[in-house]
């Protein structure tokens, strides 16, 4: 782990390893969410499990510093076939991810958002409700009433960073899924990482696809 300047070295996560692959162009994950939400643990898990699936270099870290309860933050997540140690905000993503769908009111959710990309939403709404258009393919699920139903709920906040993974994971498949449960029984106690894999496999089989016709 690397720190880098006004970013503790328990807010950025920098791997890399000796596997050797032939494209050198990082995968970009932006995620958009509310302090608490776990965003930023999110953007970390999956850097973690790409590191494990072979990647040689990986990065996450959050724009906004630390997490405040309820506030708007992001994060970012990079993974290249080659090393990766930039930690700016990702500007032009492959993938947005977004927490909180009430987040999608603001136009710099979905800037930048690549063509032919994915819009992951954590929303009850199938893809062609939510009201966005635009030259992307769509994921949503409803990640709330998962960890509702799961009692994933700490001080009264629907924590919903695991669940939303497999809504990201149906979208995109960047990562697997048995590294990203590895990953998840690494950070968990035993009891917290049996429903924290439940809550993305649950997510997982309930995500709406909506893809981009050229």
């Amino acid at each position: 782990m690397i720190a880098f300047p006004g970013l503790t070295s328990q807010s950025v996560i920098v791997l890399t390893s000796q596997k050797s692959f032939t494209s050198s162009k990082p995968f970009e994950i932006r995620w958009h969410g509310r302090g608490g939400q776990g965003a930023i643990t999110a953007a970390k898990i999956v850097a973690q499990a790409a590191y494990l699936d072979g990647y040689r270099g990986v990065t996450a870290a959050p724009f906004f510093g630390a997490e405040r309860r309820g506030a708007p933050v992001s994060a970012s997540t990079r993974i290249s076939r080659e090393p990766v140690l930039v930690v700016s905000q990702v500007e032009a993503p492959d993938v947005v991810v977004v927490l909180d769908h009430t987040l999608l009111r603001y136009q710099e959710v979905t800037e930048g958002l690549l063509r032919g990309g994915w819009l992951v939403v954590n929303s009850w709404r199938k893809p062609g409700e939510l009201g966005i258009k635009g030259g992307f393919n769509i994921a949503t699920a409803d990640a709330t009433g998962v960890c509702r139903e799961l009692g994933l709920i700490v001080a009264g906040l629907t924590v919903v960073n695991t669940a939303i993974l497999g809504a990201l994971l149906r979208a995109t498949a960047i990562v697997g899924m048995q590294n990203v449960e590895n990953v998840i029984r690494e950070r968990f106690s035993n009891g917290g990482a049996g429903i924290n894999v439940e809550a993305i496999r649950k997510t997982f089989g309930i995500t709406r696809l909506q893809v981009l016709r050229e």
